[in-house]
């Protein structure tokens, strides 16, 4: 490749870290801006999601989780306003397909699953997919702020990109705590032994793990009415 080719080549380190030595920083702004709307639109979307899927959930762990998200979603809106403001922009939105795609997954999964452990594992694989995109979707944002010199629209951007990194690793918590529960509820059941009959033939028992499921998902259906 001659000096002439290499022109303009820019190579990956991170997000927009390196630019094409051609693109000048209105058609950089341009593309900050866009970047923005799609975020804009896409934590409107959440805000509107977590509600139901917060109602969906029998974890008390995963219900806390998601509606404490909820509120640091609205303050994520709130920033980016801000930001907008910041690159001398009306704040609006663009439709966000890719968070209107995952949301609906989502929703689907719900629909599918039973109250219980799995709709709640089913709720954080979509949230986490929600999270992981969101977190990418802000470190571009914050790394086209650096190369445009917009210094407190970068650290706007890194504080909520940074929230969204913990809420994932909160679900991941959440994750661990019930499949510690099912492990548990497996062991219940695999070591309850059979009862004997009135002529001393052992008999079938119901599995401890489906008693102790129960009992479970009718506590947290107790707790969640007197929420209510």
């Amino acid at each position: 490749m001659s000096a002439t080719q290499t022109r303009g080549v820019k190579h990956f380190i991170g997000p927009f870290h390196a630019l094409p030595l051609h693109m000048d920083q209105q058609t950089l702004h341009k593309l900050f801006v866009e970047q923005l709307k799609d975020l804009y639109d896409a934590e409107q979307q959440l805000v509107r999601a977590l509600p139901k899927l917060a109602e969906a959930a029998s974890s008390p762990e995963l219900e806390e989780a998601l509606s404490s998200h909820l509120e640091e979603t609205k303050t994520h809106v709130d920033r980016l306003e801000q930001v907008f403001e910041l690159a001398g922009e009306k704040a609006t939105g663009k439709k966000c397909k890719g968070m209107q795609g995952l949301l609906a997954e989502g929703d689907d999964a719900v629909k599918e699953e039973d109250e219980g452990e799995l709709r709640d594992l089913a709720i954080i694989a979509g949230g986490q997919r929600v999270e992981h995109y969101e977190i990418s979707a802000y470190g571009t944002a914050k790394a086209i702020a650096e190369q445009l010199g917009l210094d407190d629209a970068v650290e706007l951007l890194a504080q909520t990109e940074e929230e969204e990194s913990t809420a994932d690793g909160k679900l991941t918590e959440v994750a661990e705590t019930i499949y510690q529960t099912i492990d548990e509820e497996s062991d219940l059941g695999e070591s309850e032994p059979e009862e004997a009959d009135g002529e001393g033939k052992a008999s079938a028992k119901i599995p401890a793990r489906k008693t102790a499921g129960s009992a479970a998902a009718n506590a947290t259906t107790k707790r969640k009415r007197a929420a209510k």
